[in-house]
């Protein structure tokens, strides 16, 4: 077996997993109910499917190519900023009210994101009237 052969197969398996991952990725953003089961689709579709699709072109690249580390940073971004942008999404949704916000810890009195300072609460009154 020569390693084109090997890569052939290697890209073939990523092509497929990725695609896979789209694919349940875009069901369940066509089945889930509410904006909160909703927000969890597009976070694994992108951190999953799309990384075995960049994985898939880094192994064509250096394979067939002259090679590139594009894929790698793009892959690396990715990871990174899709889990911050889903916990936003998620207190934006908390924020708004258009969830059930989560139970109150035991030996808290408040949540943390819904936390307002004293000094704030008029303001926060205020915007919601």
């Amino acid at each position: 077996m020569t390693i084109e052969l090997i890569a052939v197969v290697a890209i073939g398996v990523c092509l497929l997993i990725g695609a896979f991952f789209m694919f349940v990725g875009v069901i369940g953003m066509l089945k889930f109910n509410d904006s909160m089961t909703r927000l969890h689709a597009p976070t694994k579709v992108s951190t999953m499917g799309v990384g075995a699709l960049l994985l898939a072109s880094f192994i064509h690249s250096y394979t067939f190519g002259d090679g590139s580390l594009i894929q790698l940073l793009v892959m690396g971004f990715l990871f990174v900023t899709a889990p911050i942008s889903a916990n936003f999404f998620g207190k934006v949704n908390l924020h708004h009210g258009s969830c059930e916000p989560p139970p109150k810890p035991i030996q808290d009195e408040t949540w943390a994101t819904l936390n307002v300072p004293e000094a704030d609460r008029e303001i926060v009154v205020q915007e919601d009237a």
